[in-house]
């Protein structure tokens, strides 16, 4: 710690009597790890070695990608535990032409992409939601943060209504999901672009 404290003053931060330094994979106060930093205990992949644990981020290296049927459950990396009503956090990033989804329960997914690309070439930012339906909504601001860089998304799933928030700016704001199920896996999807995400946390809200 004093070691930690030395490099602090070095940069012109100051420690305060009693106070820990925050670990960058401390959960907030009511929420659980959903990604130990380890390894992939947790989660489901198709074994192919693409995804993996390393220096406390989930990576994906960009390789194995083919197009559908059955890419959300055969190719992407999912937990193994099904959630219903929750808040999840996660930091992600992504680089040129980067494409990937937060999917909820199993079915609905949260736009993440780089809408600069000509593959793409979107006027809307990462967060939108990605139905497949004629409901699809988008985000209401774009606040994607410059490629190679950490964003931070908080999504809230409750009595089937999906509010979004990137970088602690409102996106999507009570968006009225067509579920199929109550419950499914939290679904990370690739595209074939590498891709990195960190600080992955969730707090159940069923019952409350």
């Amino acid at each position: 710690m004093r070691t930690l404290k030395l490099l602090l003053a070095a940069a012109g931060l100051a420690v305060a009597p009693g106070c820990a330094v925050p670990s960058d994979d401390s959960p907030p106060a009511g929420f659980t790890r959903l990604f130990n930093g380890q390894d992939l205990t947790g989660w489901k992949d198709d074994g192919s070695g693409h995804w993996r644990a390393e220096n406390g981020m989930i990576v994906y290296d960009g390789g194995g990608w083919q197009p559908a049927p059955d890419t959300v459950f055969e190719r992407n990396l999912r937990t193994e535990k099904e959630y219903g009503d929750f808040i999840l956090l996660i930091d992600w990033k992504i680089e040129k032409d980067g494409n990937s989804g937060i999917y909820l329960r199993g079915e609905l997914q949260v736009e993440i992409w780089d809408r600069t690309s000509e593959v793409y070439s979107s006027p809307h930012g990462s967060g939108g939601i990605v139905g497949y339906t004629a409901k699809d909504r988008t985000p209401l601001r774009t606040v994607d943060r410059p490629l190679g860089e950490w964003n931070h998304f908080e999504i809230r799933v409750q009595d089937d209504t999906v509010t979004v928030r990137l970088n602690d700016q409102l996106v999507i704001d009570g968006y009225e999901a067509d579920f199929n199920q109550s419950k499914g896996p939290i679904v990370l999807q690739h595209h074939g672009w590498p891709l990195w995400f960190k600080n992955i946390y969730i707090k159940e809200l069923d019952g409350d």
